[in-house]
């Protein structure tokens, strides 16, 4: 199992402003390269100051741009937000600029809220996303295009430049359903998922839909990948560890408004509203511990042949707070994952 780090854009506080933010983001993706993360993801959002990169695609060539090796993966790119005529042209561009580096990470959106004030609503986005996804494979892979759907009407068209990854770049389907997972594993799709912040067991069923369909692929599936984020995060020591949790389960009390709840937001604000589970719930479900348990907690995932383990350790604290928790991950529990998971996922 390799690791991967989220650059979860969240400030509760707008007067923080973008310009740091993002700052704060890129500093992130520098230090996840000197630390040994496999890569960094990178979501979409709009409208709200939860996940908010509005350009997931552009801040991908601003991380390839100060980096050298690390994958950079949309985590995602939300399909029926775009035109994917213009999209696949500006996916491909994305790629040349991240010189082969990008691994584009698409899905169909997941807040009602956003959705609903860009003209989608949540309703479509299953059977919208389904088209926009069979369409921008044919326009990464073919020449001269019309298309008859139910979003899309066109005459024949070829998307400019055309892909230098061949045949087109990496792409990697967001999935949250086991159902869904296994149905994208069997079009041959790498897969993003996501327990959020519930069970163990929740994650083991995503994570067994994606092996059983990988397994009924044979070798054809054998380069497929699955990458499952988590909020994860090395404490100093028990103090700051319940500390931390408390601003995850504020983080999630915005979170799930706009997720799940009413979708409450004021100015761009979402409001915190009160949560359905326990904050010692929320503590068994996500990572959250000192370097000894982590190492234990995180064998368990590698040990599900995950490949790519997701971790999200923006929930509220300072820049500061985040790079150190970076650097206790890389140093006190990387080293310590047994042998055997890291290299069945090499």
């Amino acid at each position: 199992m390799q690791f991967n780090h989220f650059l979860s854009s969240y400030y509760p506080d707008k007067a923080y402003g973008g310009d740091r933010l993002y700052a704060d983001m890129i500093e992130q993706a520098i230090a996840s390269e000197r630390l040994g993360y496999r890569g960094v993801t990178i979501p979409e959002h709009h409208l709200i100051n939860i996940l908010l990169v509005p350009d997931p695609l552009q801040m991908a060539v601003k991380v390839a741009s100060v980096t050298k090796r690390i994958e950079v993966v949309t985590s995602v790119s939300v399909l029926p937000l775009h035109d994917m005529r213009i999209f696949a042209g500006q996916a491909i561009q994305a790629d040349i600029l991240c010189e082969g580096r990008l691994i584009l990470g698409v899905g169909r959106g997941a807040f009602a809220y956003e959705m609903a004030r860009m003209d989608v609503p949540i309703e479509i986005s299953r059977e919208k996303f389904d088209e926009s996804l069979d369409l921008l494979i044919a326009l990464f892979t073919r020449e001269e295009v019309s298309w008859d759907g139910k979003y899309y009407k066109f005459e024949p068209i070829t998307v400019m430049p055309r892909p230098v990854t061949k045949p087109m770049p990496q792409l990697m389907v967001a999935a949250l359903v086991p159902e869904g997972i296994y149905a994208s594993v069997k079009r041959g799709f790498h897969i993003q998922t996501t327990p959020l912040d519930a069970t163990f067991e929740k994650m083991k069923a995503q994570v067994g839909a994606f092996h059983r369909g990988k397994a009924e692929l044979g070798k054809a599936g054998e380069h497929l990948r699955l990458a499952l984020s988590r909020v994860c995060l090395v404490a100093k020591d028990e103090a700051d560890a319940e500390r931390k949790l408390s601003l995850a389960y504020d983080y999630y009390g915005r979170f799930n408004n706009v997720f799940t709840g009413p979708g409450i937001v004021d100015n761009g604000a979402i409001r915190l509203l009160p949560q359905k589970q326990t904050i010692e719930e929320l503590s068994r479900n996500l990572i959250i511990c000192t370097a000894s348990e982590m190492v234990d907690r995180v064998a368990q995932y590698a040990e599900l042949g995950i490949d790519d383990f997701i971790m999200n350790v923006n929930i509220g604290h300072t820049q500061s707070e985040a790079l150190e928790a970076m650097q206790r991950f890389a140093e006190d529990v990387m080293p310590h994952i047994p042998k055997s998971a890291t290299t069945r996922a090499a």
